[in-house]
């Protein structure tokens, strides 16, 4: 989650602000209805899947979303669960200072997840 929403700061630039508006208050953050939409439906993935219900996707389908980017939301959500569960369930080191986050998310942000494959190959 640190080093997405550093990307997403980095990605968003004077707006970078909306991060930790929607961090604290999905319901309240300056963002618009499909956004807000699908974050719900995230949410609700990311606790547990059974707990998306037909006026969440209708909500979000009013707010402009279409099948794909429910589908994509449910599934990214779902993803990035599995990993978390994986990483925590390993007990994993993550780091505890932020600009380490801060630079991964800069990474993230510039140059994506390829390149750094791309560089050792």
């Amino acid at each position: 989650m640190q080093a997405h929403g550093a990307a997403a700061r980095q990605l968003l630039g004077e707006q970078s602000r909306l991060v930790a508006e929607v961090l604290a208050d999905v319901t309240i953050a300056q963002i618009d209805d499909k956004l807000r939409a699908l974050l719900t439906i995230a949410e609700k993935v990311r606790c547990d899947g059974r707990l998306v219900n037909d006026d969440d996707v209708r909500i979000a389908r009013e707010a402009g979303a279409d099948d794909k980017a429910i589908h994509d939301t449910v599934l990214i959500a779902a993803m990035f669960s599995m990993f978390n569960r994986y990483v925590d369930g390993l007990a994993t080191w993550t780091p505890h200072d932020p600009a380490v986050y801060e630079a991964i998310g800069q990474r993230l942000a510039t140059q994506g997840y390829g390149s750094r494959f791309r560089e050792s190959s």
